[in-house]
């Protein structure tokens, strides 16, 4: 099968690398002549640095690479069985392309997006033969991140996801299924992650050096919210916190923060631009953490009782099983355990407790917790 991603960017260029060592013809599309040849050369950089490292061989690198053609015109889909878009997270445009793209490619071709946030279903109704469009959302980098979402629409036929998944599966990807609701599973458990700390900060409780550190050291995450934000880029995570927060039809729990804002109109995106929650800038200093473990672990029990509650609160709403749930964050945002799992160990009693503790002090819905998660601790009950 030939495989079509049209975008050149981080996204569609690392998609692009997964299908391509799996053994697939792909014809990447860009009407950007520079950003397809920075996605040449850096693809380039990659194989070179996978022989040197003896990952694979120099006649697989050379193979990989020769599988690819790079173009600038759409028409070059005209043979695929799978078109995955990875453009710019607007809905208008992405249901433009997807209209023209049905006039291009074979009628049993599968049109999928890769969406992280944007309405399955939506796009798919700007396409005549709906039942075949999907999400199929990969996590950055793609090459490295096992996880990806498989989000069938209400047109979707379950030949189009049969075949989605077991060709996904087929590529060393762990996938899940899930519903089409903003955010799907990953971006919209992981909300409280970045929410809750920003208004930890917010709070004065403490600054973003100390909460990053109670994550990391106390909680075990790899990185902290400040560092991570600051890494994906405050704009960008700024603009799914909005997005999400106005799908849901502005739900608190996902209310966006003033700080991020800020931060964000001033230009400090964070790593990129050189400033962030922290200074990039060659020997500038940054404040070091309080190393507090009791005000330390107070800061992560409640930013994970919040991502608990979004989990339950996902499974009880049938976004995805509790095994998907779990799966989704351990291998998507490499969480150091399965939010479900973590509520058992932690004890499901323990973790109302402190939910109804905020609910109550604040009077805010932010805090309210899940029905599930109140029915399970009724019952004596566990979710695995």
């Amino acid at each position: 099968m030939t495989v079509g991603v049209l975008g050149a960017g981080t996204m569609g260029s690392g998609i692009v690398q997964v299908a391509a060592q799996n053994g697939h013809r792909v014809v990447l599309v860009d009407l950007n002549e520079q950003i397809l040849m920075k996605s040449k050369e850096k693809l380039a950089k990659i194989m070179n640095r996978l022989v040197e490292k003896e990952k694979i061989t120099a006649e697989e690198a050379t193979a990989t690479q020769e599988r690819i053609t790079y173009s600038q015109d759409i028409h070059d889909f005209k043979d695929c069985g799978l078109v995955i878009e990875a453009i710019i997270e607007d809905l208008q445009i992405k249901k433009d392309v997807f209209a023209k793209l049905e006039q291009i490619v074979p009628k049993d071709c599968v049109l999928a997006s890769n969406t992280s946030s944007l309405s399955i279903a939506s796009i798919a109704a700007a396409v005549e033969r709906s039942e075949r469009m999907i999400g199929i959302h990969f996590f950055n980098p793609a090459p490295l991140m096992p996880l990806v979402e498989i989000i069938p629409a209400v047109q979707t036929s379950e030949e189009t996801l049969k075949n989605t998944t077991q060709l996904i599966d087929s590529w060393k990807k762990v996938t899940v299924s899930c519903k089409d609701t903003p955010g799907f599973i990953v971006n919209r458990v992981a909300r409280p992650f970045y929410g809750e700390a920003l208004r930890i900060y917010e709070e004065g409780v403490a600054d973003f050096a100390t909460i990053d550190w109670a994550m990391t050291e106390i909680g075990g995450f790899r990185m902290g919210p400040f560092t991570l934000m600051d890494y994906i880029g405050n704009d960008v995570n700024y603009t799914v916190t909005e997005t999400v927060f106005a799908a849901f039809y502005y739900d608190p729990r996902y209310k966006p923060s003033f700080t991020q804002k800020r931060h964000s109109e001033a230009g400090y995106f964070g790593r990129k631009s050189g400033r962030g929650y922290y200074d990039y800038a060659e020997g500038a200093e940054n404040p070091q953490p309080k190393e507090d473990r009791e005000l330390g672990t107070a800061i992560f029990e409640r930013i994970l009782v919040m991502l608990i509650n979004e989990a339950v609160d996902a499974l009880f709403l049938n976004i995805a099983s509790k095994e998907s749930i779990d799966l989704a964050m351990t291998k998507g945002v490499n969480y150091p355990k399965g939010l479900l799992s973590w509520a058992d160990e932690m004890g499901l009693d323990v973790v109302l407790g402190k939910l109804q503790g905020m609910y109550e002090e604040y009077g805010e819905d932010r805090y309210r917790p899940s029905p599930l998660l109140r029915r399970m601790v009724r019952e004596g009950k566990t979710f695995f």
